[in-house]
């Protein structure tokens, strides 16, 4: 859990973060004394639709607020109900017409304000109506007397009920329709931590290895630690397993035939990277797919309902088949709900995609390239054991190296080197052992492999650096092989070739000897290979430009933004980038050793 923030005090963090989320949109007003988010273009024709609760779960619910979704909604203390006061406020704020619909979550105090302000609108004269969603799965039905707690299943509510308001539905159309969709879904969430609120003492946190099933939004301790810590696997099979095996009768809620036809919501409690919940998305729609038969109509995802920066998610399913039989609109009818636009901020947090067909008509198999065959007379041939020894020893260096490469470029860079040079490093090892790709001796075979390699999976500076190095050095020695076959030694054809692939590196980098990148390695390493004709030499030469890489000053790349910002006051560790190579060259030589010794 991290406990570093912008504003290091929760006092007057709310309004203030209310005043700024209004200004994306010109129509909302911002009742600072009532904490009341509202649209002031809203229709009065229309039936209203009012949320809230407590803040730190943004953007709900004041981001919800605009045209086909919220009229208004009270904002309470972070993770605490807003008054009654403020509620009757919105509802104020926002008369209708044709009446108003409170929509909230289950909670205690979100209950018992909304409720008291609903019976306080309706003694003034209003038309209020209240719905009150609890979807979450995991207490179970003899858990608790109070009901299923809310999680962000609620905001699919939201979306549909304001929407048919924005329609022109009426009061019991749309009041009917908020029902039935909040009875037909099933939710669950799962933590690596807590979160941490600006201002407090720090919370409960789970251990390192610990993952924690059905826990809520405001720091609540779930139904079940899991340590070790399952896979991002076999946590979606439970959790899919907890919202959908009817066979468990504590938490049955929802019945899903054949042919129903399903929405899912996968909501971001803060701190999950887009990157890990979109991973985590493809992961739920492969099991729902494979393990349930099911295939969601509507897929939505994004930060529809935080708890502040916790490293947390849910899973809502939503059965809108089931919904239908319990309302006066269709399936299809829900599904265009779902698709309204709104101005509200659904729109960019939900990251929401129509589902129209099947899933497998997005997924899109690319046609591998063939691989040219190498003409013999342009390819060197040396004995295979002694390729895939060298080979494989450079490859097992690297990933040794990995460690350090990653801690050096962490201080210095982006922190992806080590990384990168172990991905394709461990792509050629698989490739020589479970391809065979060393074991006729092709060198040219082995050199083309590497190319692709590095084109498809080797990302970065240096996966672009390396990418041009090696087409240019294959089409070297391709072009130079007479060299080796006239009876010269293979360094000579080697030396001329480095220095070729070099000399097609320096049309796309300025970088040279003293620059701090890789080229500190690989410059003298072909010098010397090419002047003296021996590997050894040009190992050592190699070794001493990465050596030297430790007192540069970086003149290339992200390591020049870190020495203008005056960090490099300490001794500095090498180029990582230049490591790399340095270490595949010696990889290289120690592999050939064990051969011929």
């Amino acid at each position: 859990m991290s406990r570093a923030h912008l504003f290091n005090s929760s006092e007057g963090l709310v309004n203030k973060a209310l005043k700024g989320l209004i200004s994306y949109n010109p129509s909302l007003r911002f009742d600072e004394t009532n904490r009341v988010v509202y649209n002031s273009s809203y229709d009065k024709t229309k039936v209203s639709i009012i949320s809230g609760g407590g803040s730190g779960h943004e953007p709900a619910w004041a981001g919800y607020v605009g045209e086909n979704m919220l009229a208004a909604s009270a904002c309470g203390d972070i993770f605490a109900s807003p008054s009654t006061k403020q509620i009757v406020a919105a509802i104020e704020a926002v008369p209708s017409d044709k009446g108003t619909i409170l929509v909230i979550t289950n909670y205690t105090g979100d209950c018992l304000h909304f409720g008291l302000a609903n019976e306080k609108a309706n003694a003034s004269g209003h038309n209020c109506r209240m719905i009150i969603c609890g979807d979450d799965v995991s207490v179970g039905k003899k858990g608790s007397l109070v009901g299923r707690r809310g999680l962000a299943g609620q905001i699919g509510v939201l979306k549909v009920m304001g929407a048919a308001a924005g329609a022109g539905g009426s009061l019991d159309n749309v009041y009917n329709l908020g029902v039935a969709v909040s009875q037909q879904i099933v939710s669950i969430a799962a933590t690596l931590d807590h979160c941490h609120v600006p201002g407090r003492t720090e919370h409960a946190t789970l251990g390192e290895n610990e993952v924690e099933i059905g826990t809520g939004p405001h720091n609540e301790p779930g139904y079940k630690k899991l340590s070790p810590a399952p896979s991002a696997e076999e946590l979606v099979k439970m959790i899919l397993t907890y919202c959908l095996d009817e066979s468990d009768q504590e938490r049955a809620y929802v019945h899903f035939e054949s042919g129903h036809e399903v929405a899912l919501l996968v909501s971001n409690f803060g701190g999950v990277s887009h990157l890990e919940l979109t991973a985590l998305v493809d992961e739920l729609l492969v099991q729902l797919a494979s393990d349930w038969k099911i295939e969601p109509v509507r897929v939505y995802f994004g930060t529809l309902e935080t708890s502040l920066n916790a490293p947390a998610f849910s899973v809502s399913v939503v059965n809108l088949t089931a919904a239908a039989e319990n309302c006066s609109y269709s399936v299809e009818q829900i599904k265009d709900f779902f698709d309204m636009r709104t101005d509200t901020q659904w729109e960019s947090m939900a990251g929401s995609q129509s589902v129209r067909g099947p899933r497998q008509e997005q997924l899109v198999q690319s046609t591998p390239r063939a691989k040219s065959p190498v003409p013999e007379d342009r390819d060197l041939h040396i004995d295979a054991q002694l390729l895939a020894n060298m080979l494989k020893s450079a490859c097992e260096s690297l990933v040794a190296a990995e460690p350090d490469l990653t801690k050096w470029d962490t201080e210095m860079g982006d922190g992806d080197c080590g990384e990168t040079l172990k991905i394709g490093a461990t792509a050629l090892i698989n490739a020589i052992d479970a391809d065979g790709i060393a074991s006729k001796g092709s060198v040219v075979t082995v050199m083309q492999e590497l190319e692709n390699i590095v084109e498809t999976k080797m990302g970065g500076t240096l996966g672009g650096i390396l990418g041009i190095f090696f087409v240019s050095l294959t089409s070297a020695v391709q072009h130079n092989v007479d060299l080796a076959k006239s009876g010269l030694d293979t360094t000579s054809l080697w030396g001329k070739a480095v220095s070729i692939a070099l000399e097609s590196l320096e049309r796309y980098t300025p970088a040279k000897v003293g620059d701090r990148t890789v080229m500190d390695t690989l410059i003298p390493f072909a010098q010397a290979l090419k002047d003296s004709g021996e590997f050894d030499k040009g190992v050592e030469a190699a070794v001493q430009g990465a050596e030297a890489t430790r007192g540069m000053t970086p003149r290339l790349g992200r390591a020049t933004y870190v020495a203008a910002g005056g960090s490099l006051g300490k001794e500095l560790p090498p180029d990582p980038g230049a490591w790399g190579a340095m270490v595949a060259i010696k990889g290289l030589r120690e592999g050939m050793e064990k051969v011929l010794s």
